[in-house]
């Protein structure tokens, strides 16, 4: 089973902060974005797997730990999930990065997928998917149905911002993955957006609102 992580770092906290405020701007956001996703890249990446190797220091040799291997994955949920890649690129820069785009369809209002491209060994790979605002949870859902059709087993999602309603329908449908929260908000509003929120993070990011 999965389990939910909802960080109570200050520092993650403060910026997540930094970014609803209506009067931070674009370059600001994108700042903090990336801030805020190496943070939360640095708990996420606690298990990964160590192994023993033998170097040589200026003063002996040493048997020192090192990651067993460097196989990561990362999957941004276009178009806003971008805002998180740089930030965890800075931990682990020989990660490969896949791409998720999901559009609504205005009519089932489910999700579509309009383009994926993974890695080709996805399936022995640890992949983090992420995006910046989980709110009806349709779209997590969908990019990691997707992932999975595809071969991916080993998946972890983190995001910004989560509404309760959100989290729910993507733990129940996929029980088995870890989920990485930097704030869990009160609710959605009518209009499907978080409350409190930050707004639309794609438009926040790229200056489109």
């Amino acid at each position: 089973m999965g389990k939910v992580y909802v960080f109570d770092h200050p520092l993650i906290q403060h910026k997540v902060s930094l970014m609803r405020k209506t009067d931070t701007n674009v370059k600001e956001f994108r700042e903090l974005a990336k801030e805020v996703a190496t943070l939360m890249g640095f708990e996420a990446t606690r298990d990964l797997p160590l192994k023993e190797v033998e170097i040589e220091t200026p003063m002996c040799k040493a048997k020192v730990h090192m990651l067993e291997g460097e196989d990561i994955a990362i999957g941004p949920i276009l178009r806003a999930g971008l805002g998180f890649v740089d930030g965890m690129l800075a931990l682990v820069p020989n990660a490969k990065v896949g791409h998720v785009g999901l559009y609504r369809d205005p009519e089932t209002h489910e999700p579509v997928e309009y383009y994926c491209k993974l890695p080709v060994d996805i399936e022995k790979r640890k992949i983090f998917v992420v995006d910046p605002m989980l709110a009806t949870g349709g779209s997590a859902v969908a990019a990691i149905d997707f992932i999975k059709q595809r071969g991916g087993k080993d998946i972890v999602f983190m995001c910004l911002i989560a509404a309760p309603e959100g989290l729910k329908v993507l733990e129940e449908a996929h029980p088995d993955i870890d989920i990485y929260i930097a704030s869990l908000d009160e609710r959605l509003n009518e209009n499907a957006y978080i409350l409190p929120g930050l707004g639309d993070a794609g438009d926040r990011l790229y200056g489109t609102k």
